[in-house]
């Protein structure tokens, strides 16, 4: 159980795997401001970055779990660095439907709401692991503008228009759900360069370093049609942000 190698290959030099900048992560810690020792449970936590600077800045504890090694072993490699390796851990495993021992004051989910089936499924899996008068954190893609076609759907890759919401549906969707919105820190632009435009600097250093690797073929395609797709499509009609949730 590991996610496919092109994710990694593109991802290697990342410490967020999403389009928020560090810069807006400890936005939304500043503005959350967990109280000393509050538990903290991340979903998919790729490499540990939310847990592990919030426990050196707001001295949370809490658990990552997450299904590839690679960025497990990169989330430990940083709390080390942070000085913060006795206060979080991180498991390797299915965030699909794991639930936490002992409820948390923040369930999270940023950026990988497949688990819960969508962000409706992901709000009563976070649920399930939260204490009373908690926040539920969502990172979830909306359409930034309206996109116009087919080939703009699928350039944000998705395969139908309905895969993401405008913005204001996202935050009906919430109500719908019996949730307050509480709080939110939404990508820019910039964030989405600064996420997208590194995997092609990673991609190229391995392409060079692995000239003859069975991969080589499609990462070199990969490579090739990347930043055309991001500037043309997903970098104008797809927006990302995260968000903070209570239950009413």
């Amino acid at each position: 159980m590991d996610l496919p190698r092109s994710f990694t290959i593109r991802e290697s030099g990342h410490r967020i795997h999403n389009p928020f900048t560090s810069e807006k992560l400890a936005t939304l810690g500043r503005a959350l401001d967990p109280a000393p020792g509050t538990r903290v449970l991340d979903l998919a936590c790729g490499s540990g970055e939310m847990l592990c600077t919030w426990a050196r800045d707001h001295q949370v504890t809490g658990t990552g779990v997450d299904i590839s090694t690679e960025f497990l072993a990169k989330a430990g490699a940083r709390a080390a660095e942070l000085g913060v390796a006795d206060r979080v851990a991180f498991q390797h495993g299915d965030a699909t439907g794991h639930v936490a021992d002992v409820p948390v004051g923040i369930a999270a989910c940023l950026g990988a709401t497949w688990i819960g089936g969508g962000a409706a499924g992901t709000v009563e899996l976070l649920r399930r692991s939260l204490a009373p008068g908690g926040i539920m954190l969502i990172g979830e893609p909306y359409w930034r503008r309206d996109p116009p076609d087919q080939a703009t759907i699928e350039g944000c890759y998705a395969t139908k228009k309905d895969d993401f919401r405008p913005l204001p549906e996202l935050i009906e969707l919430f109500g719908r759900l019996g949730c307050d919105v509480v709080e939110m820190v939404l990508a820019d632009q910039d964030s989405w360069d600064r996420y997208v435009a590194p995997q092609w600097l990673n991609t190229r250093r391995w392409l060079d370093a692995h000239p003859d690797d069975e991969m080589a073929e499609e990462m070199r395609a990969d490579l090739t049609a990347g930043p055309l797709r991001h500037v043309r499509y997903q970098r104008e009609y797809l927006g990302w942000g995260v968000f903070a949730l209570m239950n009413r």
